[in-house]
């Protein structure tokens, strides 16, 4: 199967913190032939990382709290347990944007680094692709109020252990999907991640 897609028309319906487009396209079927004409919107956002910050001296994981407006709709408070993300400017790395945004928002240096996964969020509707990665830290001193005023961020960071996280988790108390899909992660290679960091 061919998998060819054709965009017919393309026009920005809103330009404001973040940007929405409407597109007019069709694509190839499985069984053969060609869609209907779809209208879709695109919600356009740039590229993105997330960092699991990870003391694996402590066997500690540092965690970030802010408002979200996503989660204004839920019965639940709309402060969401997370870890630390943010977008890639102009001219960075995903890597840089890692370090830049530890020190931003935890107000901590990264030692050491690995790439998890990149994957994107939710395809169905927008265009966001992140990179995950995991920084080792030291996390003894990790804690506070942090976030840039000029970005209006009010970030809440905390230092808890890897046991404190997973049940967070486990008990829905972390509802956000890329710190559900990092802590996970770490579940399942905590112990080879301290082997490589720790050196025994």
């Amino acid at each position: 199967m061919d998998k060819a897609f054709e965009i017919l028309n393309t026009e920005v319906v809103y330009q404001g913190f973040f940007r929405l487009e409407k597109y007019r396209l069709k694509h190839v079927l499985f069984a053969g032939g060609w869609s209907g004409e779809l209208d879709r919107e695109l919600f356009r956002r740039g590229n993105c990382v997330a960092v699991l910050l990870y003391d694996p001296d402590r066997d500690a994981v540092v965690l970030i709290e802010q408002f979200r407006v996503g989660a204004i709709l839920r019965p639940e408070p709309a402060w969401l347990l997370e870890i630390v993300a943010g977008a890639i400017e102009e001219g960075e790395t995903p890597e840089e944007v890692a370090y830049r945004e530890s020190r931003e928002e935890a107000g901590c240096d990264i030692k050491d680094m690995i790439l998890i996964k990149e994957f994107y969020t939710t395809p169905g509707g927008s265009s966001e692709w992140i990179s995950l990665f995991c920084g080792r830290v030291d996390s003894r001193e990790i804690e506070g109020i942090h976030g840039l005023d000029h970005e209006q961020e009010d970030i809440l960071v905390r230092t808890v252990s890897f046991d404190e996280a997973y049940a967070l988790m486990d008990q829905g108390e972390i509802n956000s999907g890329i710190p559900i899909i990092a802590i996970q992660w770490l579940a399942l290679n905590r112990q080879k991640l301290r082997k490589q960091w720790l050196g025994g």
